[in-house]
């Protein structure tokens, strides 16, 4: 039985280590196509696909990285349950102001090159996710931590917050591929070292969300 239970753990945390190495290889590759093939990323520029660059980056790294560490954060640490619930809230607030912002630069964008805005399914998603995940994070807020609901209105309610969490972190996932695919697409790449590199990024991202919920779905099994 004891080593049932160290087994199952060792599961958990290899896991979740694997999530982990994920989220720095996205990270890395992201970093590398902007650098490398896109001429970097910067708030104001002369060269306005500079100015976009800084959507998928905030989005991909920010929004998406930081939100996935949040939802594994039970999983990935041993602290007590006050330091858990403080640090998954620090990272989804994170993760919604980097997705604001993220917003904020492809409408800018959009806006200097008069681009039409919302006119794809990329955008109709990705704006509803960043909505419905605001409204998440406010009920959490107000019903796990401040003012907090009593203890069995809570109880009665984490499952559907969890699953809920996980439904927009899917949306999450499925905008950041279509994005990618978008992306892919208009720049009219076919073969080469960028295309396979924005490619390997779309797969990992897929990757890193499969994993995240393999994470959740994997319960603690305390002594």
């Amino acid at each position: 039985m004891a080593r049932d239970q160290s087994s199952y753990r060792m599961t958990i945390l290899l896991a979740t280590i694997f999530t982990h190495l994920l989220g720095v290889s996205i990270t890395l590759l992201v970093l590398y196509w902007l650098l490398n093939f896109r001429e970097g990323f910067a708030f104001t520029s002369d060269v306005k696909f500079k100015i976009f660059n800084l959507h998928p980056l905030l989005m991909i790294l920010g929004f998406i990285m930081f939100s996935g560490e949040a939802i594994i954060i039970y999983k990935a640490i041993p602290a007590t349950r006050r330091v858990l619930k403080l640090t998954h809230l620090i990272f989804h607030l994170i993760a919604l102001g980097t997705g604001i912002l993220g917003v904020y630069v492809v409408f800018k964008f959009h806006n200097e090159l008069d681009i039409p805005h919302m006119y794809t399914l990329h955008s109709w998603i990705g704006l509803s996710t960043i909505c419905l995940f605001g409204l998440q994070l406010l009920l959490g807020f107000v019903t796990f931590l401040f003012p907090g609901a009593e203890t069995a209105t809570r109880a009665r309610l984490a499952p559907w917050h969890v699953l809920f969490g996980l439904v927009i972190f899917a949306m999450a996932i499925v905008t950041a591929e279509t994005g990618i695919t978008e992306k892919f697409v208009f720049l009219k790449l076919k073969q080469g070292q960028e295309a396979l590199v924005v490619n390997f990024i779309g797969l990992l991202i897929l990757l890193f969300g499969i994993f995240v919920g393999l994470v959740v779905a994997l319960p603690l099994r305390r002594k």
